[in-house]
């Protein structure tokens, strides 16, 4: 899975520290993206990726590699949140995808 999105990554132009960033912004659901930086040159790469955005085409890539709603358990009997049914609510409008 890390191979094909490293090459969905490359194939956006972006290092897929970008990409994680900008698909955690592009999300509605998540208020916070989280940095993980292990030290200043991690978290330099991390904040540059701040303003990268995607592509709804990139994005629904991502959800054809790692369906929405994956998980480890039998989601059959978790909640189904709409977003899974509907792809609008899993991004924001491209204008707004930019950390600025």
């Amino acid at each position: 899975m890390v191979e094909q999105l490293v090459a969905l990554a490359a194939e956006a132009g972006l290092p897929m520290t970008h990409l994680a960033v900008a698909f955690t912004i592009a999300h509605p659901g998540v208020t916070c993206a989280l940095l993980g930086a292990r030290t200043e040159a991690h978290l330099d790469d991390l904040l540059a990726g701040l303003n990268a955005t995607v592509s709804d085409d990139v994005l629904d890539r991502i959800d054809e590699l790692v369906p929405p709603g994956t998980d480890v358990g039998a989601l059959g009997q978790a909640y189904q949140p709409p977003v899974l049914e509907n792809s609008s609510l899993r991004r924001r409008p491209l204008t707004a995808r930019a950390a600025s």
